[in-house]
């Protein structure tokens, strides 16, 4: 009988078990990588969509050409933010508990122990980096990179989140460096990748990221963290943000002029839009504190970035 009910149990615990697994990956922030991992691909590629030249009709079926690219959506997607998520969660309970935006959350809630979310992280970590190497050995170093960094933000006694700069430098990298890599190594070696788009993305990735600390300030404030906003003050940490977005507005400029990796017939398209991007920076992130208030001027100016390199993206790819 006793059996029964335990058996009972586990049936009932499994689905509320997977569920927070979920809600600890966040999958609304699958995007911050995905992006990126998409702009790796295309520029390896110079496929707006994957495997688009090998598909063969009419059946249209590309295995060859589709099958490590859906991989590494996977790897990068649910695999890696589990990873480095969970372990993190583990590490900032005691902070999260006083913080409300996280009333809700399946560690603060007590439906999951620490203990539980550094297991889980460990293995979905082994589970990336196995996933990773059946593409090809460069892509899975890319992604322990990316796990490596994830896990010295997070874990004493680096905690790099923790200490002022480095919780920036170790978002921008991971996101806007690993994650652009890793779109190209899921294709092609890395030899030829071209490196300046590394430091394109991590500029755009720490300017987008540097609003985020914003939100928290006062809750990292009272929880004893010191982020790049704790230690310089919201509007110093503006400032970093807007000179991170003003130097990549610059240096795509710049490429387009002399034609590297930018086509040069995009140069008017990105000298008309750099000023404009680096106002809608301003004017929609300068004063925003509240979480509302970044999250919509992130989402803005997201938006207004997305259409100069939109346009890049078809020229890039022979479309326009």
């Amino acid at each position: 009988m006793r059996a029964h009910r335990t058996e009972r149990h586990v049936a009932r615990a499994a689905p509320r078990l997977l569920l927070d697994l979920w809600l600890i990956a966040r999958p609304a922030i699958w995007l911050v990588s995905l992006v990126p991992f998409y702009v790796g691909h295309l520029l390896a590629t110079r496929w707006l969509i994957a495997g688009q030249d090998a598909c063969v009709p009419p059946s249209g079926a590309c295995p060859a050409a589709v099958t490590p690219v859906l991989t590494g959506l996977v790897v990068w997607g649910p695999l890696v933010w589990l990873a480095v998520l969970a372990i993190n969660d583990a590490y900032d309970l005691d902070g999260d508990l006083r913080n409300p935006r996280k009333d809700d959350a399946p560690l603060v809630e007590g439906r999951l122990s620490a203990r539980g979310a550094v297991i889980a992280a460990h293995v979905t970590a082994v589970a990336a980096l196995i996933v990773a190497w059946t593409v090809r050995p460069a892509f899975a170093l890319v992604t322990f990179g990316f796990l490596v960094l994830g896990w010295l933000y997070s874990v004493p006694p680096a905690r790099l989140k923790d200490r002022p700069g480095f919780d920036v430098a170790t978002n921008a990298a991971g996101v806007g460096g690993f994650a652009v890599l890793a779109g190209w190594t899921v294709v092609r070696p890395i030899e030829g990748f071209p490196w300046i788009m590394a430091v394109e993305g991590v500029l755009v990735a720490a300017a987008l990221y540097i609003p985020t600390t914003v939100t928290d300030y006062r809750a990292d404030l009272a929880s004893g963290y010191t982020t790049v906003a704790v230690r310089l003050g919201p509007r110093g940490a503006y400032r970093i943000g807007l000179a991170a977005w003003t130097a990549s507005c610059a240096i795509a400029v710049v490429l387009a002029a002399f034609g590297h990796v930018f086509p040069h017939r995009i140069l008017w398209v990105q000298a008309a839009f750099a000023p404009v991007l680096v106002w809608v920076y301003h004017r929609f992130l300068g004063r925003a504190r509240e979480p509302g208030e970044v999250l919509h001027g992130i989402i803005v100016v997201s938006w207004v970035f997305l259409v100069p390199y939109l346009v890049f993206a078809l020229m890039y790819t022979g479309v326009l």
